[in-house]
């Protein structure tokens, strides 16, 4: 493995703009290349590595969507049959003759046309519990009943369409989402490290997460996630477990990255089929900002790029993260990041040199 060669390319990238990057390159047989610069805690001094464990914000989704395919797979989940009867939370949604149209495809999609509100307050301490899944559903579905478009019509992102999606898994499954994600994601492919909530030996790998100190974010955060005189997290998880619940480092992201590399199989398990696992990569509805497979997109500004690729970021207060394939290469790059907001692209990138 050639560790100091990324490392090497990396420690440029780190430093002012964010404290601490974890990056592993990733091919069909297996790690390519995993390094670690800078600090995953400036206080206690403590350097970042590949095995820092960040929250995954809605680069969970990429795991849901797999999750959905998977149940698809196994028989459990049509794509193509309406929600409602699985998700009796819509029955709030307007217009009727839309709500009663969603289907697994179109949150998978973001094509349902389910509003995005914006989440900053949506989180709660790591060392207490979350609300209740359903309940929390069904209180921003009322707060947001308005579909603000024709079911397929075009995409259009939504952390509360993911949601919905996560409800109807746990239907069709007849299990909580997270522990259906743990026993038939996470479990068989020896992701143990990434959970819905810190273990005591996720703790001690725990990074910090850091903001710029001036930023108006400070404004709309409560006050109990700021610490210090910078604007440094106190950990934090997610409400929703579905959009973006979970936590854990990049190593487990390289495993879920190999798989898919894979065609949804790795070290004889199977998650996956082949066909499955490839139609989650290809793109097939347009949006503003991003056009949407089922679960992975690209950036509409990179329609043209070459080489091709795919992938789902994950970011908010105090982590950015990102998960993409490159399919004509054979190749992808998991990255964890404990600032807000850094050059993602350009770690990225070095996934092709």
């Amino acid at each position: 493995m050639a560790g100091a060669g990324l490392a090497g390319r990396l420690g440029p990238l780190t430093g002012r703009a964010v404290p601490g990057i974890a990056a592993a390159i990733v091919g069909p047989g297996g790690l390519l290349d995993v390094a670690a610069c800078g600090d995953a805690d400036l206080a206690a001094g403590r350097p970042a590595s590949s095995g820092m464990v960040c929250p995954w914000f809605s680069m969970t989704k990429i795991v849901t969507a797999t999750m959905a395919m998977r149940l698809a797979d196994q028989g459990l989940l049509d794509l193509d049959r309406p929600v409602a009867s699985l998700v009796p939370e819509l029955a709030v949604m307007e217009p009727r003759r839309y709500r009663e149209r969603i289907t697994p495809r179109h949150l998978l999609a973001h094509s349902a046309g389910i509003a995005n509100p914006v989440p900053v307050r949506w989180i709660h301490p790591a060392d207490r519990p979350g609300p209740d899944q359903a309940e929390l559903l069904r209180r921003l579905l009322a707060q947001h009943r308005r579909l603000r478009f024709e079911p397929g019509a075009r995409s259009s992102y939504s952390n509360l369409g993911t949601l919905v999606l996560g409800g109807a898994l746990s239907s069709a499954a007849d299990r909580p989402y997270a522990d259906l994600v743990q026993g038939e994601i996470l479990a068989p492919l020896g992701m143990r490290m990434t959970a819905f909530a810190y273990s005591q030996e996720m703790e001690a790998q725990a990074a910090t997460g850091y903001h710029p100190r001036r930023s108006p974010m400070r404004l709309l955060l409560p006050r109990w996630v700021i610490a210090g005189r910078w604007i440094s997290f106190h950990r934090f998880l997610l409400d929703g477990a579905a959009y973006g619940g979970l936590v854990g480092p990049v190593l487990d992201a390289a495993r879920f990255l190999q798989m898919h590399l894979r065609d949804g199989e790795i070290d004889g398990t199977r998650i996956l089929s082949p066909a499955a696992a490839a139609s989650m990569r290809r793109i097939t509805t347009p949006g503003r900002h991003y056009d949407l497979g089922l679960g992975w997109f690209r950036p509409s500004r990179a329609r043209a790029a070459d080489p091709p690729f795919v992938e789902h970021l994950g970011g908010g207060a105090g982590f950015f993260n990102v998960i993409r394939i490159y399919p004509t290469r054979a190749v992808g790059i998991a990255v964890m990041g404990n600032a807000t907001r850094y050059d993602i692209d350009a770690v990225a990138r070095l996934a092709l040199r």
